[in-house]
């Protein structure tokens, strides 16, 4: 399997920014030129970008993120580079809006839970490539609603379930661990891997270039790397040179 490392941005009001367990007042601004943070990590060598739209996944109103996006998309576009997209989509029309501007995959996180037959005509109508599932935890239950709600089921039953209608990949996130540097949750994402038999992309607690070998070599397929990179703990250019993707 290959492994693959996502610089994450994460879009607030049009500006790249971090949050600590998914709270929207524990955010750090990082760039209000979430394209230029995009090219950074581009010409570093990067192949995919993980980008996040929280004011759709807080249920906001998210323009400034819609051209955010549009700009990271044309300057992603320039590398060849795959964009992963998340945050709000919550109907297949979303879905579909989204996937007809380039993104390259999309996240679908609180759908998965709430309306599990859209996810299963989107991987149909799209392909499986198209589509992955993102499932935020806290002590093994999924968080839905930008983290802000219980969604009622554990994420290896949401797992189990997303794979039974062909979806191949889920991005895994401990929310407790999510932009406080404490390291990836390796044993709950390696056992969600083993569980589900999909691929899994780690994230939530990335700190050092440490943290992203174990998850290489939990046999994961990825990893996502927010606020190591814009606090400098890791350095991407060194990441992906020394074969870590």
């Amino acid at each position: 399997m290959s492994f693959t490392i996502y610089p994450a941005i994460d879009l607030r009001g049009g500006k790249a920014v971090r949050l600590k367990e998914g709270d929207p007042a524990r955010m750090t601004a990082y760039s209000d030129e979430p394209a230029e943070m995009a090219k950074r990590w581009l010409e570093m060598g990067a192949k995919w970008l993980h980008v996040v739209n929280l004011d759709g996944a807080f249920g906001e109103g998210d323009t400034a993120n819609q051209q955010a996006l549009l700009s990271i998309l044309k300057i992603a576009n320039e590398f060849n580079a795959g964009v992963q997209f998340g945050g709000g989509l919550r109907s297949l029309d979303a879905t579909e809006k989204v996937l007809s501007l380039g993104v390259s995959r999309i996240v679908l996180g609180t759908i998965a839970v709430e309306q599990p037959a859209v996810v299963a005509i989107a991987l149909k109508k799209f392909g499986a490539e198209k589509i992955a599932a993102g499932i935020d935890a806290r002590d093994g239950v999924v968080r839905v609603r930008g983290w802000q709600s219980d969604g009622g089921i554990s994420a290896q039953d949401l797992a189990l379930q997303m794979r039974a209608v062909g979806l191949r990949t889920i991005i895994f996130t401990d929310v407790s661990r999510d932009g406080m540097g404490h390291g990836l949750n390796i044993s709950a994402t390696r056992a969600l891997a083993n569980v589900s038999r999909l691929d899994v992309i780690a994230s939530g607690g990335v700190h050092t270039l440490d943290d992203v070998i174990a998850a290489r070599d939990a046999n994961l397929s990825g990893a996502i790397i927010g606020r190591a990179l814009y606090e400098g703990t890791i350095d991407l250019k060194s990441a992906l040179e020394s074969k870590v993707s």
